[in-house]
């Protein structure tokens, strides 16, 4: 994700112990660091992401969505792209208006690659080293950027079958990443289409966090209908917080064709136990699951039932959401 000049090199040491031994707060850092299974922004202040999650890469035209979520509360957006193998690639120009329109608005950005999702089983769905290979072609709209993007490897890469390799391949997609410069805290999303109910990653996630020579990765489940249990959930998300892993909820809803989430459980556990979540999603859905718009037609008056849910409800994204203290004092734009 670690002699001559006796005093002068024991001083030194003893700088170096006193600096990890208070962890990210105690030092300004280049962008996003983990330590203790917590996330920490440039400042070494703790952030819980709290935001939605945006399909930007079918909705380019869109853009007025990040002031639209930033003026609900949002701290956060996950920014649907796409490395140009199953839908219109996104530039590296194009990415960089987004991180742009995410710093304007003074969101974190959290940026996957959506044409993974399902792979394995999804037909078209691309490897995860493929995905990497569009990340490093795109570094010059990422390079610089630590301290408000943080890099999601790819979306829901496995589905329910072939997804053993997972903790191999999420590990030398990291160690690919690392190599080719990129220094920003990588998010990996879990095989099973997100959902975990295999528990690989669960299982396996030291192995993979070790692999980053960094050390700076954070781990992402999604919750549909596997987690329809307050113990499910509690039971998933506290085996993470035991082990001093860092885990977000990358993606949930309140209904889903695969069972009924219990977003309620979702939204009271990861606040009580300081974990970040992304809700799926401000609009455009389609297929059969556009219950799970948060806005009708993008429009942020018209807010739907979930919509309401996640950003005004009890331990919803107006009551609990902080903003990065990266972008210091000054009001956000209006």
């Amino acid at each position: 994700m670690r002699r001559l000049f006796a005093g002068v090199g024991a001083l030194l040491l003893a700088t170096v112990a006193a600096v990890f031994a208070f962890g990210p707060s105690a030092h300004a850092a280049a962008g996003f660091t983990v330590s203790g299974g917590k996330l920490y922004d440039a400042n070494g202040n703790e952030f819980i992401m709290r935001g939605v999650n945006h399909a930007h890469t079918w909705y380019p035209q869109q853009t007025s969505s990040f002031a639209n979520v930033k003026a609900l509360g949002a701290n956060t957006v996950r920014v649907v792209l796409s490395s140009g193998d199953r839908w219109t690639r996104n530039s590296a120009a194009d990415v960089t208006n987004v991180i742009q329109l995410c710093k304007t608005n003074r969101l974190i950005c959290v940026l996957e690659v959506h044409d993974t999702t399902g792979y394995g089983e999804q037909s078209g769905a691309i490897t995860l080293d493929r995905a990497v290979d569009y990340w490093l072609s795109i570094a010059s709209a990422l390079n610089g950027q630590e301290a408000y993007v943080i890099v999601n490897i790819g979306n829901e890469p496995y589905g329910n079958q072939n997804y053993t390799s997972w903790t191999t391949d999420t590990a030398n997609a990291i160690r690919r990443l690392r190599t080719g410069g990129i220094q920003h805290t990588i998010m990996v999303d879990a095989p099973n289409w997100g959902q975990d109910w295999a528990f690989t990653m669960r299982d396996t996630a030291p192995t993979v966090f070790n692999a980053d020579p960094a050390r700076n990765t954070v781990f992402s489940v999604h919750m549909y209908g596997v987690f329809d249990t307050a113990a499910e959930i509690s039971d998933y998300l506290g085996r993470f917080r035991s082990r001093g892993l860092p885990i977000v909820v990358g993606e949930f809803g309140h209904n889903h064709s695969d069972g009924n989430p219990d977003e309620e459980t979702i939204l009271s556990y990861t606040q009580a136990n300081g974990i970040g979540w992304l809700g799926w999603s401000w609009s455009g859905n389609s297929g059969g699951v556009e219950y799970l718009d948060m806005a009708t037609n993008f429009n942020p008056n018209q807010l739907t039932s979930w919509g309401q849910r996640l950003f005004n409800g009890t331990n919803g994204i107006r009551q609990t959401a902080r903003e990065a203290t990266v972008f210091g004092s000054t009001p956000p734009p209006t």
